[in-house]
């Protein structure tokens, strides 16, 4: 069975390099045809983020909440993530994110705000039941001419991070309760 990979960007311009940042992330951390991805482009939603309800924007949610990974990727603005990010993720409830592994990462003019995706997006993620596998991932727009180098340098820090937990939960009392659930098995 493949893993369910989500790209969730808050970029209100569609198709933005932020989008391209998160691909390749993706792309570095992931095995070529381990895994089923699907982009959510909120700058695609902008006339139902704010509709309460909307059946499209719950459907959207909900195909988040059951992925094993998702990266949520944002610009900078005003030294955190977008209105448009915020208004996605204020529609889960408590613990709607419980069970998935969440990258925060965000891009910017500079390193001025290189912080931002750890301190002002993984809280938020965390609140939400999602596991933060690492720091955010911070990209220099500037940089784009070296975007797999940087992103692979991202990735293997994430494979990591991730490896190691891997280890430390093959050896869990849940992993001895119900070992088809060990990552391991």
């Amino acid at each position: 069975m493949a893993l369910t990979a989500t790209i969730v960007v808050g970029n209100p311009k569609p198709k933005s390099r932020t989008l391209k940042v998160a691909e390749t992330l993706v792309e570095k951390l992931l095995t070529h045809g381990s895994y089923d991805l699907e982009i959510i482009d909120l700058a695609d939603h902008t006339s139902e983020i704010f509709a309460w309800p909307s059946e499209r924007m719950a459907a959207l949610n909900a195909r988040v909440a059951e992925s094993d990974l998702a990266v949520f990727a944002s610009p900078t603005y005003k030294a955190s993530y977008t209105g448009l990010l915020k208004a996605f993720l204020d529609r889960y409830p408590a613990n709607g994110l419980a069970g998935v592994t969440a990258i925060p990462v965000h891009t910017g003019g500079d390193l001025t705000h290189a912080m931002g995706p750890t301190v002002n997006l993984a809280p938020l993620l965390v609140e939400l039941g999602a596991i933060v596998p690492g720091r955010g991932f911070y990209f220099v727009a500037g940089q784009m001419d070296h975007l797999d180098q940087i992103a692979g340098q991202a990735a293997a820090e994430y494979a990591s991070n991730l490896a190691r937990l891997a280890g430390v939960a093959a050896h869990t009392r849940a992993a001895a309760v119900a070992p088809s659930l060990s990552p391991l098995a």
